[in-house]
This record gives C-alpha cells, sequence and structure tokens, in this order.
C-alpha cells in the first residue's frame, strides 16, 4: 500500500515509518518538522515538510490509507495556543477526513487520547463510557473522533485512544511520565514526584506502532478502540525506576490528584497482543544513555521548545 502519514516525524511517526518500509507499503510522510526529522532514507520514502493545516496541498493521488498522527501533543502545549490548537488537531483533522472521503480514500486510521475520558471514578474506563474531555488538546481529540465516525460508512475507520505512550524513539520525548522520570533518575541521581497516588494508562511505543499496522493489515476492525495496557501510579512507575538506577525518591504533596486509567479489553478481543512493558521502555532509556545514544535535548521536551522557538 502507499500510506500517507501525518505527524510522520513525531515520538511515535519515527518509530513506525521504518516498520511500515520494512513491511513494504509507500510511505509518503508528512510534518512541519518543528522537532527536527529522524526518518531514515528510502527509496519508498517521501518525506515533506508540510503543515497539516493546508489540507488543500495535501496530495492523496494514489494514496491506499491514512495514519493521522498530527496534533499538537498533550495538555500543557494544547494550552499554550488554543486557537492553533484548534486549527490543527480539530479543524485539519476534518477537512482531511473530508477530503480523503472526496478522493476515494478507503482507510483511515485515527490517533486520538486515552484522555478524551476526562477524569473518571470507574476502575475499568472502557470505550462505552462518556467523554468529557478537560483540556484543549482532548476536547480536539473528542470532536475529530465524532466527526471521523460520521464517516464510517464511507471508508474504513479505525480510532485509537492510546495511553500514555513510553520507551525510545530517535525522536524522543522526555516530557511524558515513563521517560521524563528515567531521565530524571539517570541525570539528578534525584527524582521529584508530586503526589504520586495519580493512575497514569501506560503503553509501549513499540506496541503502539505495532497497532497501527495492525490496524492497516485488519481493516475488518473498524471503530474506537482503548489501547493500555499498564495503568500504575506514578509513584509505582518511580519506584521502577529507583529498583535500576540509584537515586534518591522524594515526594511533595501535588494539587492535581487527577486519575486516568483505561480498559483494553475490546482491543485485545480483536487478537492484537503487547509485547512491551513499562519495566523494558525503562530498561532501553537506562542502556541507550549510558552508551550515549540519548541526550536530554530541549526538543525532546514538546513545551519548552514550542515556547523557545516561538511555535505557538
Amino acid at each position: 500500500m502507499k500510506i500517507l502519514v501525518t505527524g510522520a516525524c513525531g515520538y511515535k511517526g519515527t518509530v513506525l515509518v521504518p516498520k511500515l518500509l520494512a513491511n513494504g507499503h509507500d510511505v509518503v510522510a508528512l510534518d512541519t518538522q518543528w522537532f527536527g526529522n529522524f526518518l531514515p532514507d528510502h527509496e519508498r520514502l517521501q518525506v515533506l515538510e508540510q503543515d497539516v493545516r493546508d489540507t488543500h496541498a495535501i496530495d492523496l493521488n494514489d494514496i491506499d490509507a491514512i495514519v493521522h498522527l498530527a496534533s499538537i501533543a498533550n495538555d500543557p502545549c494544547g494550552d499554550l495556543n488554543p486557537k492553533l490548537t484548534w486549527e490543527v488537531s480539530a479543524l485539519a483533522t476534518m477537512q482531511l477526513a473530508d477530503k480523503a472521503k472526496r478522493e476515494g480514500i478507503k482507510h483511515f486510521v485515527y490517533a486520538s487520547s486515552g484522555s478524551v475520558y476526562g477524569v473518571k471514578e470507574e476502575t475499568q474506563v472502557t470505550e462505552e463510557l462518556s467523554l468529557e474531555p478537560i483540556s484543549e488538546y482532548n476536547k480536539t481529540k473528542m470532536v475529530s473522533e465524532r466527526v471521523l465516525l460520521s464517516y464510517a460508512n464511507e471508508m474504513t475507520v479505525q480510532i485509537v485512544r492510546p495511553a500514555t505512550v513510553c520507551g525510545l524513539s530517535k525522536r524522543m520525548r522526555l516530557d511524558v511520565s515513563v521517560n521524563m522520570l528515567t531521565m530524571q533518575a539517570l541525570e539528578n541521581r534525584r527524582i521529584t514526584v508530586f503526589g504520586g497516588d495519580q493512575t497514569r494508562p501506560n503503553i509501549h511505543i513499540e506496541d503502539i506502532t505495532n497497532l497501527y499496522l495492525f490496524l492497516l493489515d485488519n481493516p475488518q476492525v473498524t471503530g474506537v478502540f482503548n489501547a493500555g495496557f499498564e495503568n500504575i501510579s506514578i509513584l509505582d512507575i518511580a519506584n521502577r525506576v529507583v529498583e535500576k538506577v540509584d537515586a534518591e525518591l522524594v515526594v511533595t504533596p501535588s494539587n492535581d490528584p487527577r486519575s486516568y486509567r483505561i480498559n483494553s479489553d475490546k482491543l485485545l478481543a480483536t487478537g492484537f497482543k503487547p509485547s512491551k512493558t513499562v519495566n523494558d521502555a525503562i530498561d532501553e532509556i537506562i542502556a541507550a544513555y549510558k552508551l550515549g545514544a540519548l541526550k536530554n535535548e530541549t526538543r525532546f521536551h514538546n513545551l519548552k521548545w514550542m515556547q523557545a522557538n516561538n511555535l505557538a
């Protein structure tokens, strides 16, 4: 297949695109490249430095499927410039879906977020529960989901609500919980946890990118799917890190008691199986750091980089 991947130079896209190429697909990688381009050169890869908001300029000729990853990622970045967030994460998605339908694209995979549920008291947060998003980021995800589902009779629509992703990517993110805490321990020999009882769902980057491959290979699997396999507290993550890195753990009070959980039984029933864990991510980050293959760069922190470069 020939696949358009938006946000292809991001944290997940940088891992996904080489897998698509290895599976024999042709890939068009579209990204503003605000955080750089870490994709490999390949004869079947076309990399476009392009803004997803310029929908009219996106060439869908010969495209068989779209994997739509592009968005202003995470709550703090989304709140930095709400207008930009709505333009990129909602309006552009709506326009791309409409264009895809008009041009006969038959397969659309959308990266939503497990945070669309808001804060739930239920221990098992399934796809049937109401969506009560809190931030601009997850509000745009909810709206985009609803728009895409309206095209379900026109094309295969697969919506993924991922947990917080962890693990290594060449376009790394060090502002997500597992990665951040591991890097704190390695660099500072000290981890500061605010509160710690807050629960977060997690998924390894190898598993979330393998899930996109699975969905492309299984167009009969349609609808909305949670994707997260370890609902664990921030303090538990920190304790796992200090078991592997000689670092001090400091717990301080927090005024943010919000916990997020998701249940992924619906996804597991499709036959998809995860292969990696939070512990694997911690081990891999430690190994890469010790080898000098991973450094704490500003562009690996979305909010800091966007502020430093006036990107919002």
